[in-house]
């Protein structure tokens, strides 16, 4: 008998993360695509980085090609525990990212922009 658990989805580990801090903010930027699979290493680089208080944290999703409820439901969860310490925003623009989260109303939920330089541009107004 061959247990295949781990290895029946070949493709379960592509997506990346990295962190960089930018004009007082910390930058989450994500590639590759956020699903049932990748979700858990996502929301661990986000707990990561909400254990350190910072006061903004922006997840760059630009460079993800394909956006699942499960990625959907690990940024509620990140807004969530940020509550009113860190204020989360979200860097989406194309069909695999903003379209989502505009068809579910998250865009009501954190702050939603087309560009890093845009959302990085709203947190100094604030």
């Amino acid at each position: 008998m061959t247990n295949t658990s781990g290895d029946a989805y070949p493709l379960a580990d592509t997506m990346t993360t990295t962190v960089a801090a930018h004009d007082g903010a910390t930058v989450l930027t994500v590639a590759g695509e956020v699903d049932l699979a990748t979700a858990p290493a996502l929301e661990n680089a986000i707990d990561a980085i909400l254990s350190g208080k910072p006061a903004a944290l922006i997840i760059d999703l630009t460079s993800v090609s394909f956006l699942a409820s499960a990625g959907m439901a690990t940024l509620v969860a990140a807004h969530q525990r940020a509550g009113s310490t860190t204020s989360i925003a979200v860097v989406a623009e194309g069909p695999a990212t903003s379209r989502q989260l505009k068809m579910t109303s998250l865009d009501q939920v954190f702050a939603l922009h087309s560009t890093l330089d845009a959302a990085l541009a709203a947190l100094r107004r604030r």
